[in-house]
Order: C-alpha cells, then sequence, then structure tokens
C-alpha cells in the first residue's frame, strides 16, 4: 500500500514538471488515431499497441521495484551497484571517414557507428540515418542520462542524408533537437505508426513522413524499407501514457544488398519469421546492451542477440544499443565483450567498430576489441 501511494505521488510529481514540455512530443489523435485504429497490432479496448504476447511487459514494474528488497533479491540496482557503468575515460574515435568515399556505395554498403543505436549508413549511393541521437542528454532533462562524450561527427558535418529511419519513440532513440535539425530539410523520415505525430508536433511537413505498420513496405529510389515486428514498448512519458504508438525492427534492401536493424527488442520468434521472409541478411545491427533478466521481455540477453543473430541468417554482426548512455546495470563495456566471446565461439562474423570509423563491407575489420583501451 504504501509502494503504491509513494509511486502515485512519484507520478503526480512527474505530471507536474512535465506539463507543457515541448520533449514529451504528442500522441495521436483524431484522423491519426483512427488510422492506427485499424492496425492488427492495436487493441482497441486499451487503446495501445501490443507485442505478439500481449501482456509480455505488464509485470516488469513489480519485477525491478527498488522497494520489493533494496539489498536483497534485485542486487544491483541503480543505488547499489559496483560495476562500471560509464568509461573512466574517452573512448577512442576515428575521426578519418573521408566522407566523400563514405557516399560511394553503388551496390556495396558502408556505415559509420555514432554511439548506442545511432548508425550512418551509406547503400547503394543513399544516406540514411538511423535512431539519430545528437543531443548531450538521452532524456527531456540535461540532467539526466548524459552521453559518454561528444557526437564524433557535428550534426552539421554529416553528408546529405536521404532518409532517416526511426525503431520507437524512446528519447535514445527519437531525438527531438535531432528532428528540428532535419524539419526543414530535403529528407524523409520513415517511421513506425503513430511516431509520426511527435514529429508533426515538431514542425516536420505531413509530406514528408511515412509511416508504417509491421510488414509494411515502401520501395522508393531503388531501395525497399520494410518495418518488422519488435518485442518493446513506447512512450516519452515514463510508465504513463505508454504504447501509443508502436515500435518496429527495419530491413532495408538494395538490389545487391541487405540489412536489418532490431531497434530494441527482447528475444521472440520474429527474428527467425523476419529471416525467413527477408533474410538472409549481409549486415546485421543488434540490440545487445541495456540488458537484464528481469528486462529480457524488452532487450536481448547476449545469448539471445546471438540466438537471434543465426536465426536472421546474419553474415556480419555488429552489436548497437550500447556504448554512448547508461540505462542499464551491467559494466558499460559488458555488451560488447559478451558479444566477443560467443562470435569467436561460434565463429560468426562480428564488426565491433571505434566510434566515427568508415566501415565498408569489403574489408570489414573483426574482433576490434577498442574498449578495453579505455582506462
Amino acid at each position: 500500500m504504501a509502494r503504491s501511494i509513494s509511486t502515485k505521488i512519484v507520478l503526480f510529481l512527474g505530471l507536474v514538471v512535465l506539463t507543457g514540455c515541448q520533449q514529451f512530443g504528442s500522441n495521436p489523435t483524431g484522423p491519426d488515431l483512427e488510422i492506427l485504429q485499424k492496425s492488427a497490432q492495436y487493441d482497441k479496448i486499451d487503446g495501445i499497441f501490443v507485442n505478439r504476447k500481449r501482456h509480455i511487459t505488464h509485470n516488469i514494474e513489480d519485477d525491478i521495484s527498488f522497494w520489493d528488497d533494496p539489498l536483497g533479491r534485485i542486487t544491483p540496482n541503480y543505488l547499489f551497484n559496483s560495476n562500471q557503468t560509464s568509461p573512466n575515460g574517452l573512448m577512442p574515435e576515428d575521426r578519418t571517414a573521408d566522407m566523400k568515399s563514405f557516399i560511394e556505395s553503388s551496390r556495396t554498403i558502408k556505415f559509420i557507428w555514432l554511439g548506442h543505436s545511432s548508425i550512418l549508413l551509406s547503400i547503394d549511393g543513399k544516406t540514411v540515418l538511423i535512431d539519430p541521437v545528437f543531443s548531450d542528454n538521452a532524456s527531456p532533462f540535461s540532467f539526466m542520462i548524459d552521453r559518454f562524450q561528444p557526437p564524433v561527427l557535428d550534426i552539421t558535418d554529416l553528408p546529405r542524408v536521404d532518409y532517416i529511419v526511426i525503431s520507437h519513440d524512446h528519447y535514445d532513440h527519437l531525438d527531438m533537437d535531432t528532428i528540428k535539425y532535419f524539419a526543414n530539410k530535403d529528407v524523409i523520415f520513415i517511421l513506425p505508426l503513430g511516431v509520426g505525430s511527435h514529429l508533426r508536433y515538431w514542425g516536420v511537413p505531413t509530406s514528408r513522413l511515412v509511416e508504417l505498420d509491421w510488414w509494411g513496405e515502401i520501395k522508393i529510389e531503388g531501395l525497399s524499407f520494410i518495418a518488422t515486428p519488435a518485442q518493446h514498448f513506447s512512450g516519452r512519458l515514463g510508465l504513463i501514457s505508454t504504447n501509443e504508438t508502436l515500435w518496429a525492427s527495419w530491413v532495408i534492401k538494395s538490389p545487391t544488398d541487405s540489412i536489418y536493424y532490431s531497434g530494441d527488442s527482447g528475444y521472440d520468434t520474429h527474428y527467425k519469421t523476419i529471416g525467413e521472409r527477408f533474410g538472409p541478411f549481409d549486415l546485421v545491427f543488434m540490440d545487445s546492451g541495456q540488458y537484464n533478466e528481469r528486462w529480457r521481455t524488452m532487450h536481448n540477453m547476449p545469448e539471445e542477440m546471438i540466438k537471434g543473430f543465426t536465426e536472421l541468417g546474419g553474415r556480419y554482426l555488429v552489436p548497437v544499443h550500447w556504448g554512448m548512455f547508461n540505462l542499464s546495470l551491467h559494466n558499460w563495456y559488458d555488451p560488447a565483450n559478451e558479444a566477443t566471446v560467443r562470435a569467436k565461439q561460434q565463429q560468426i562474423q562480428l564488426i565491433t567498430p571505434r566510434l566515427g570509423e568508415l566501415i565498408t563491407l569489403e574489408n570489414p575489420p573483426l574482433f576490434d576489441e577498442w574498449w578495453k583501451e579505455v582506462k
């Protein structure tokens, strides 16, 4: 009972603070909401999007509640945690990327990892930004969830961007300031259902928004963008107003190459289904960080990342969702270590790029354990 009252007080105070904050965007209403309600993923009774296992995330709050046992079964937690959740020094960067060379990608794939899940991609001569976050924080407030270090590329130094792909509306994937920078530029935003409401609220014209349901596809300028399932949740107000927009993974295909980006996802049957329908993939960017046994419905555990990659039929594996923000309880370098050990055991071709490093699939560097250089 006391915990319930405390939770309500916190939520109330949070609402008071958050009222009118532009960072929270705007959930779908009116005609936009009517479109969402036609989705097979939308529960009209509860008014929310759901996973294949409809209630799989409902008990997460109880499982991880600090007040259940601060020093007992849930150690480590955010107040009692001996893990090194952020690097003691700067992570190594590669600032030698030639942008002219980067955009020359006819019949191949090139990419630059910007940290966490932000990826600058060049495929068949087109430039795609995936879940770009250039702000100092992955939160609505300047005092929460700081970057480990500034972006390796300044947003003004990017090559011309043709498409921006967003997986879901959490702050570490959908960054308001980054979106506003591109709001008046000639960029097409490709989004899961409902996420366009946030972008319209921030000034992006509807004419440049493409919103897709799971298994929906748009073919444009020789590329195919396919929204595929993920097992996660959405919402920019914490536990308030969740799942009013859809979350997704993405398949991107050119006539010669194919990419899979998992977004945020726990392991489920969707990896195998996507692999059967659209695989094999030349390159797989896989959710590998911010995991916890109690949160495995939302994020892959290390062994599940490998299993999902195998089911997708991937050629090269790139672990993402780590290396820029502290959102979990494990050592900041654990995702890379875990991926490296398992990839070597199973003879998987793993790419662990340095921040800013230009990777081309003709000659990718494998098993670069650069995080061990950080003191």
